[in-house]
């Protein structure tokens, strides 16, 4: 028998190779690209900084930024470390909030084809926009006055049997 049919013969009956990583689920982000995607996006949003400029800072387009923030292209671990420089946080910061049990409800959704991280207030534009509008005001005597007025408007929703009030 020749050396090539035995390679053949040999590949023939080996088992495939089993991946290890993210499991590859259809076109499904995985839950934790995706939680790093919206924490980048957060501290992009609250910084007033574009896709484009983010992009520009670490040598991307706004486009591969965009699909970042998705979850749909994972981030590797010098990027994360320029997105940490340009964003002026830690790298752990956008792991923070996934904790043991956000990662089991993460990993149960992914599984089930849950979309609940589309749903998470902290990731939402009006909220960005209005941590941004508060932390704008210089005066920190009025911000706690805000401050105090959303906490009352907050409980008074909730004695009527309000929910958070969001469609």
């Amino acid at each position: 028998m020749s050396t090539n049919s035995r390679n053949q013969d040999q590949a023939a009956t080996e088992r495939p190779r089993r991946r290890v990583g993210r499991p590859p689920i259809g076109d499904t982000p995985n839950p934790v690209d995706k939680h790093v995607g919206m924490q980048v996006r957060a501290r992009r949003a609250l910084l007033g900084y574009s896709q484009e400029r983010l992009g520009d800072a670490i040598g991307l387009t706004f486009q591969q930024v965009q699909k970042y923030e998705r979850g749909t292209n994972r981030v590797s671990a010098s990027r994360l470390w320029d997105l940490a420089a340009a964003l002026g946080v830690p790298v752990s910061y956008f792991f923070d909030g996934l904790d043991a049990e956000s990662q089991a409800e993460a990993l149960a959704e992914y599984d089930g084809g849950n979309t609940a991280f589309d749903d998470d207030l902290m990731g939402r534009r009006e909220t960005l926009e209005l941590v941004r509008a508060y932390y704008t005001i210089s005066d920190p005597a009025v911000r706690r006055r805000i401050y105090d007025l959303a906490r009352t408007i907050s409980r008074g929703d909730e004695e009527d049997g309000g929910s958070l009030g969001l469609q």
